[in-house]
Protein backbone atom coordinates (compact mmCIF):
# COMPACT_ATOMS: atom_id res chain seq x y z
CA UNK A 1 0.00 0.00 0.00
CA UNK A 2 1.61 3.27 -0.71
CA UNK A 3 0.77 6.33 1.59
CA UNK A 4 1.22 9.88 0.88
CA UNK A 5 1.77 12.08 3.53
CA UNK A 6 1.09 15.86 2.80
CA UNK A 7 2.60 17.58 5.48
CA UNK A 8 4.99 15.76 7.10
CA UNK A 9 4.95 17.36 10.46
CA UNK A 10 4.08 16.47 14.08
CA UNK A 11 0.64 15.37 12.67
CA UNK A 12 2.32 14.07 9.74
CA UNK A 13 5.30 11.90 11.65
CA UNK A 14 2.02 10.48 14.07
CA UNK A 15 0.41 9.20 11.15
CA UNK A 16 3.48 7.51 9.49
CA UNK A 17 3.75 6.26 12.77
CA UNK A 18 0.47 4.54 12.82
CA UNK A 19 0.31 3.46 9.18
CA UNK A 20 4.15 1.82 10.30
CA UNK A 21 2.05 -0.08 13.13
CA UNK A 22 -0.18 -2.34 11.03
CA UNK A 23 2.14 -4.31 10.41
CA UNK A 24 1.52 -4.05 6.97
CA UNK A 25 3.50 -3.50 3.93
CA UNK A 26 3.56 0.42 3.28
CA UNK A 27 5.62 2.51 1.29
CA UNK A 28 5.36 6.50 2.00
CA UNK A 29 6.51 9.39 0.48
CA UNK A 30 5.79 13.27 0.97
CA UNK A 31 4.68 16.43 0.10
CA UNK A 32 6.13 19.79 1.80
CA UNK A 33 7.50 23.07 1.11
CA UNK A 34 10.97 21.24 1.93
CA UNK A 35 12.56 17.78 2.45
CA UNK A 36 11.02 16.51 5.87
CA UNK A 37 12.52 12.94 5.49
CA UNK A 38 15.56 11.78 3.43
CA UNK A 39 14.25 8.06 3.65
CA UNK A 40 11.38 8.08 1.59
CA UNK A 41 10.40 10.01 -1.85
CA UNK A 42 10.05 13.95 -1.72
CA UNK A 43 7.64 16.03 -4.26
CA UNK A 44 7.05 19.47 -4.06
CA UNK A 45 3.82 19.62 -5.46
CA UNK A 46 0.07 17.56 -4.92
CA UNK A 47 -0.01 16.79 -8.42
CA UNK A 48 3.60 15.84 -9.12
CA UNK A 49 3.21 13.29 -5.87
CA UNK A 50 0.00 12.03 -7.09
CA UNK A 51 1.52 11.34 -11.07
CA UNK A 52 4.81 10.18 -9.88
CA UNK A 53 3.71 8.23 -6.24
CA UNK A 54 0.57 6.78 -7.32
CA UNK A 55 -1.09 6.57 -3.64
CA UNK A 56 -3.58 4.31 -2.64
CA UNK A 57 -3.92 6.84 0.63
CA UNK A 58 -3.10 10.59 1.12
CA UNK A 59 -3.35 12.07 4.31
CA UNK A 60 -3.78 15.66 4.44
CA UNK A 61 -2.04 17.09 7.45
CA UNK A 62 -0.66 20.72 6.64
CA UNK A 63 -1.72 23.18 8.34
CA UNK A 64 -5.63 24.48 9.08
CA UNK A 65 -5.19 27.00 7.07
CA UNK A 66 -4.08 25.36 3.51
CA UNK A 67 -6.77 22.15 3.91
CA UNK A 68 -8.95 23.52 1.10
CA UNK A 69 -6.34 24.20 -1.26
CA UNK A 70 -4.45 20.54 -0.94
CA UNK A 71 -7.69 18.66 -0.90
CA UNK A 72 -8.93 21.14 -3.63
CA UNK A 73 -5.43 19.67 -5.18
CA UNK A 74 -7.02 16.08 -5.34
CA UNK A 75 -9.84 16.72 -7.86
CA UNK A 76 -10.29 13.64 -9.21
CA UNK A 77 -8.44 11.00 -6.84
CA UNK A 78 -9.93 7.59 -6.68
CA UNK A 79 -7.95 6.88 -3.97
CA UNK A 80 -8.66 7.02 -0.12
CA UNK A 81 -8.07 10.74 1.65
CA UNK A 82 -7.88 10.83 5.28
CA UNK A 83 -7.57 14.52 6.56
CA UNK A 84 -6.21 16.11 9.79
CA UNK A 85 -9.34 18.12 11.11
CA UNK A 86 -11.05 20.93 11.14
CA UNK A 87 -12.02 20.11 7.69
CA UNK A 88 -11.21 23.88 6.36
CA UNK A 89 -11.24 27.02 7.96
CA UNK A 90 -14.74 29.66 7.83
CA UNK A 91 -13.04 31.52 5.11
CA UNK A 92 -12.85 28.53 2.67
CA UNK A 93 -14.94 27.25 -0.12
CA UNK A 94 -17.30 23.96 1.05
CA UNK A 95 -18.63 23.65 -1.82
CA UNK A 96 -15.34 23.17 -4.38
CA UNK A 97 -14.04 20.81 -1.56
CA UNK A 98 -16.89 18.41 -1.70
CA UNK A 99 -16.93 18.56 -5.08
CA UNK A 100 -12.96 17.96 -5.36
CA UNK A 101 -13.59 14.34 -3.52
CA UNK A 102 -16.52 13.52 -5.25
CA UNK A 103 -14.64 10.65 -7.05
CA UNK A 104 -12.56 9.14 -4.06
CA UNK A 105 -13.13 5.23 -2.88
CA UNK A 106 -13.19 7.08 1.00
CA UNK A 107 -12.48 9.40 3.14
CA UNK A 108 -11.90 9.82 6.72
CA UNK A 109 -11.47 12.96 9.11
CA UNK A 110 -8.99 12.38 11.93
CA UNK A 111 -11.76 12.67 14.75
CA UNK A 112 -9.44 10.21 16.70
CA UNK A 113 -11.72 10.04 19.77
CA UNK A 114 -14.22 7.91 18.14
CA UNK A 115 -11.51 5.23 18.53
CA UNK A 116 -11.48 5.28 21.90
CA UNK A 117 -13.31 1.87 23.48
CA UNK A 118 -14.53 4.71 26.40
CA UNK A 119 -16.18 5.92 23.32
CA UNK A 120 -17.80 2.80 21.56
CA UNK A 121 -18.65 1.35 25.20
CA UNK A 122 -21.07 3.90 25.87
CA UNK A 123 -22.00 4.68 22.36
CA UNK A 124 -23.31 1.07 22.00
CA UNK A 125 -24.77 1.08 25.67
CA UNK A 126 -27.53 4.30 24.70
CA UNK A 127 -28.20 2.38 20.79
CA UNK A 128 -28.78 -0.60 22.73
CA UNK A 129 -30.83 0.52 25.87
CA UNK A 130 -32.49 3.33 24.00
CA UNK A 131 -31.55 6.09 26.25
CA UNK A 132 -32.41 10.10 25.23
CA UNK A 133 -30.41 12.74 25.74
CA UNK A 134 -31.39 15.23 28.53
CA UNK A 135 -28.22 16.86 28.70
CA UNK A 136 -24.72 16.73 27.83
CA UNK A 137 -21.72 19.44 28.90
CA UNK A 138 -18.05 18.93 27.76
CA UNK A 139 -14.53 20.57 28.52
CA UNK A 140 -12.18 20.36 25.95
CA UNK A 141 -8.83 21.92 26.32
CA UNK A 142 -5.32 22.20 26.27
CA UNK A 143 -2.53 24.63 26.46
CA UNK A 144 -1.20 26.02 22.87
CA UNK A 145 0.15 29.21 23.94
CA UNK A 146 2.85 30.10 21.75
CA UNK A 147 3.12 26.97 20.07
CA UNK A 148 5.09 27.12 17.12
CA UNK A 149 2.36 25.34 15.03
CA UNK A 150 -0.28 27.55 13.21
CA UNK A 151 -3.56 27.30 13.72
CA UNK A 152 -7.57 28.58 12.78
CA UNK A 153 -8.06 28.71 16.56
CA UNK A 154 -9.96 26.49 19.23
CA UNK A 155 -12.41 25.19 16.20
CA UNK A 156 -9.49 22.90 15.75
CA UNK A 157 -9.67 21.80 19.38
CA UNK A 158 -14.04 22.09 20.09
CA UNK A 159 -14.56 20.07 16.64
CA UNK A 160 -14.04 16.79 19.36
CA UNK A 161 -16.54 16.96 21.56
CA UNK A 162 -19.12 18.44 19.32
CA UNK A 163 -18.59 15.35 17.09
CA UNK A 164 -18.20 13.09 20.20
CA UNK A 165 -21.65 14.38 21.52
CA UNK A 166 -23.08 13.87 18.11
CA UNK A 167 -21.54 10.31 17.47
CA UNK A 168 -22.27 9.22 21.04
CA UNK A 169 -25.95 10.51 21.89
CA UNK A 170 -27.44 12.02 19.07
CA UNK A 171 -28.87 8.82 16.96
CA UNK A 172 -27.82 10.93 13.44
CA UNK A 173 -28.69 14.43 14.37
CA UNK A 174 -26.42 17.72 14.29
CA UNK A 175 -26.89 20.22 17.36
CA UNK A 176 -28.10 23.32 16.54
CA UNK A 177 -26.33 26.29 18.19
CA UNK A 178 -28.05 28.52 20.49
CA UNK A 179 -25.66 31.18 22.05
CA UNK A 180 -21.58 31.09 21.69
CA UNK A 181 -19.39 33.17 24.06
CA UNK A 182 -15.60 33.68 22.60
CA UNK A 183 -12.01 34.79 23.62
CA UNK A 184 -9.54 36.08 21.09
CA UNK A 185 -5.95 36.59 21.66
CA UNK A 186 -2.36 36.50 20.20
CA UNK A 187 -1.48 32.88 21.80
CA UNK A 188 -0.98 31.66 17.87
CA UNK A 189 1.79 32.39 15.58
CA UNK A 190 -1.22 32.58 13.07
CA UNK A 191 -2.31 36.26 14.51
CA UNK A 192 -2.81 38.97 17.05
CA UNK A 193 -6.89 37.94 17.24
CA UNK A 194 -7.17 34.42 17.35
CA UNK A 195 -10.34 32.20 18.19
CA UNK A 196 -8.81 30.58 21.45
CA UNK A 197 -11.79 29.39 23.74
CA UNK A 198 -15.28 29.29 23.20
CA UNK A 199 -18.17 28.60 25.90
CA UNK A 200 -21.53 27.42 24.12
CA UNK A 201 -24.78 26.08 24.23
CA UNK A 202 -27.14 24.06 21.98
CA UNK A 203 -29.63 21.57 21.37
CA UNK A 204 -30.04 17.80 20.09
CA UNK A 205 -32.52 16.60 19.43
CA UNK A 206 -35.13 17.41 22.59
CA UNK A 207 -31.51 17.35 24.41
CA UNK A 208 -29.42 20.56 25.45
CA UNK A 209 -25.75 20.41 25.06
CA UNK A 210 -23.48 23.10 27.13
CA UNK A 211 -19.97 23.07 26.77
CA UNK A 212 -16.26 24.91 26.87
CA UNK A 213 -13.08 24.26 25.00
CA UNK A 214 -9.95 26.21 24.69
CA UNK A 215 -6.35 26.10 23.12
CA UNK A 216 -5.01 28.47 26.48
CA UNK A 217 -6.33 26.05 29.12
CA UNK A 218 -2.86 25.10 30.60
CA UNK A 219 -3.40 21.64 31.43
CA UNK A 220 -4.85 19.66 29.14
CA UNK A 221 -8.76 18.53 30.21
CA UNK A 222 -10.84 16.45 28.02
CA UNK A 223 -14.08 15.13 29.45
CA UNK A 224 -17.54 14.75 28.29
CA UNK A 225 -20.89 14.30 30.65
CA UNK A 226 -24.20 12.93 29.75
CA UNK A 227 -27.68 12.67 31.56
CA UNK A 228 -29.81 10.05 29.58
CA UNK A 229 -33.65 9.14 29.96
CA UNK A 230 -34.41 5.43 29.49
CA UNK A 231 -37.53 4.22 28.05
CA UNK A 232 -39.20 4.37 31.69
CA UNK A 233 -38.51 7.69 32.56
CA UNK A 234 -35.22 6.74 34.43
CA UNK A 235 -32.27 9.08 34.49
CA UNK A 236 -29.21 7.72 33.94
CA UNK A 237 -25.38 8.96 33.71
CA UNK A 238 -22.47 8.47 32.03
CA UNK A 239 -19.07 10.42 32.37
CA UNK A 240 -16.47 9.99 29.61
CA UNK A 241 -12.55 11.21 30.44
CA UNK A 242 -9.47 11.07 27.82
CA UNK A 243 -5.89 11.50 27.32
CA UNK A 244 -6.35 12.09 31.36
CA UNK A 245 -3.54 11.30 32.58
CA UNK A 246 -1.61 10.34 29.73
CA UNK A 247 -2.67 10.29 25.75
CA UNK A 248 -4.98 7.21 25.14
CA UNK A 249 -5.42 6.45 28.85
CA UNK A 250 -9.19 7.14 28.52
CA UNK A 251 -11.81 5.76 31.07
CA UNK A 252 -16.10 5.94 31.43
CA UNK A 253 -18.33 5.27 33.78
CA UNK A 254 -22.00 4.76 33.69
CA UNK A 255 -24.34 4.64 36.56
CA UNK A 256 -27.62 5.27 38.27
CA UNK A 257 -28.90 6.45 41.16
CA UNK A 258 -30.81 4.51 43.83
CA UNK A 259 -32.06 4.65 47.27
CA UNK A 260 -28.78 2.95 48.15
CA UNK A 261 -26.47 5.31 46.59
CA UNK A 262 -24.86 4.54 43.07
CA UNK A 263 -25.36 1.80 40.87
CA UNK A 264 -22.66 1.49 38.28
CA UNK A 265 -24.07 -0.14 35.33
CA UNK A 266 -20.74 0.23 33.05
CA UNK A 267 -17.22 1.13 34.23
CA UNK A 268 -13.84 0.93 32.25
CA UNK A 269 -10.63 2.64 32.86
CA UNK A 270 -7.66 1.66 30.36
CA UNK A 271 -5.36 4.14 32.27
CA UNK A 272 -3.23 0.94 33.90
CA UNK A 273 -2.75 -0.66 30.37
CA UNK A 274 0.67 -1.25 29.01
CA UNK A 275 0.95 0.46 25.17
CA UNK A 276 2.62 -1.36 22.93
CA UNK A 277 6.29 -0.71 21.70
CA UNK A 278 6.15 2.14 19.54
CA UNK A 279 2.79 2.88 20.06
CA UNK A 280 2.94 5.62 22.74
CA UNK A 281 0.28 8.69 21.89
CA UNK A 282 -0.84 6.58 18.78
CA UNK A 283 -2.79 3.65 20.11
CA UNK A 284 -6.05 5.24 19.02
CA UNK A 285 -5.10 6.74 16.04
CA UNK A 286 -3.26 3.19 15.39
CA UNK A 287 -6.62 1.99 15.15
CA UNK A 288 -7.87 4.35 12.90
CA UNK A 289 -4.82 3.63 10.52
CA UNK A 290 -5.75 -0.32 10.68
CA UNK A 291 -9.21 0.54 9.61
CA UNK A 292 -8.22 2.36 6.57
CA UNK A 293 -5.12 -0.16 5.58
CA UNK A 294 -7.80 -2.69 5.94
CA UNK A 295 -10.47 -1.24 3.87
CA UNK A 296 -7.84 0.04 0.86
CA UNK A 297 -6.09 -3.47 0.79
CA UNK A 298 -8.95 -5.55 1.85
CA UNK A 299 -12.18 -3.67 0.84
CA UNK A 300 -13.11 -4.87 5.07
CA UNK A 301 -15.90 -2.26 6.03
CA UNK A 302 -14.08 -0.54 9.73
CA UNK A 303 -15.88 -1.68 13.23
CA UNK A 304 -16.01 1.99 14.12
CA UNK A 305 -17.42 3.67 10.96
CA UNK A 306 -15.32 6.49 9.37
CA UNK A 307 -15.77 10.02 10.46
CA UNK A 308 -16.88 10.27 6.30
CA UNK A 309 -17.70 13.03 4.03
CA UNK A 310 -20.82 14.22 5.19
CA UNK A 311 -19.66 14.15 8.67
CA UNK A 312 -17.00 16.16 8.25
CA UNK A 313 -19.03 19.10 6.10
CA UNK A 314 -21.27 18.55 9.00
CA UNK A 315 -19.49 19.69 11.58
CA UNK A 316 -17.76 22.24 9.57
CA UNK A 317 -20.71 23.81 9.05
CA UNK A 318 -21.08 23.81 12.76
CA UNK A 319 -17.76 25.20 13.19
CA UNK A 320 -18.51 28.40 10.89
CA UNK A 321 -21.55 28.99 12.43
CA UNK A 322 -20.02 28.91 15.58
CA UNK A 323 -17.07 31.47 14.50
CA UNK A 324 -19.95 33.62 12.71
CA UNK A 325 -22.32 33.98 15.95
CA UNK A 326 -19.68 34.41 18.23
CA UNK A 327 -19.83 37.18 21.08
CA UNK A 328 -16.28 37.23 21.28
CA UNK A 329 -14.06 40.04 24.20
CA UNK A 330 -10.12 40.82 23.61
CA UNK A 331 -8.14 40.56 22.42
CA UNK A 332 -5.75 38.89 25.45
CA UNK A 333 -2.03 40.53 24.14
CA UNK A 334 0.11 37.43 25.77
CA UNK A 335 3.47 38.83 23.99
CA UNK A 336 2.85 42.54 23.71
CA UNK A 337 6.53 42.64 23.42
CA UNK A 338 7.03 40.28 20.66
CA UNK A 339 7.54 36.57 21.50
CA UNK A 340 10.28 34.04 21.07
CA UNK A 341 8.61 30.77 19.65
CA UNK A 342 8.95 27.86 21.44
CA UNK A 343 9.82 24.54 19.28
CA UNK A 344 8.66 22.17 22.33
CA UNK A 345 8.32 18.55 20.87
CA UNK A 346 6.99 16.83 24.10
CA UNK A 347 3.76 14.94 22.18
CA UNK A 348 2.24 14.90 25.73
CA UNK A 349 1.70 18.56 25.68
CA UNK A 350 1.68 19.19 22.26
CA UNK A 351 -1.30 16.94 21.96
Amino acid sequence: MRVLIVGLGYAGSRFRTAFRNTGEPVSFAHVGRTRAATDIPYYDSVPGALAGFRPDVVVVTVPDEAHASVLNELSGYEGFVVAEKPLTTSRDDLTSVESALAKVSGFCLDLVERYSEATVLLRDHIRREGLELVRAHFTWGKDRINDHRPTSGVPSEIVHPLDLVQWIAGDGREIALDSVLGTRSDFSVSGPEVLDSVALAGRLGTGTVTGYSSFVNITRKREVDFVLRSGTGELVYASAVYDTPVWDADRVRVWRRTDDGDEVIHELDTTGRPVPPGARTVVKLGRMAADVTRFVTSGHRPGTPFPGLADALGLQRLLNTMEREVRATGPVAYFPGGRTVLREADWERLG
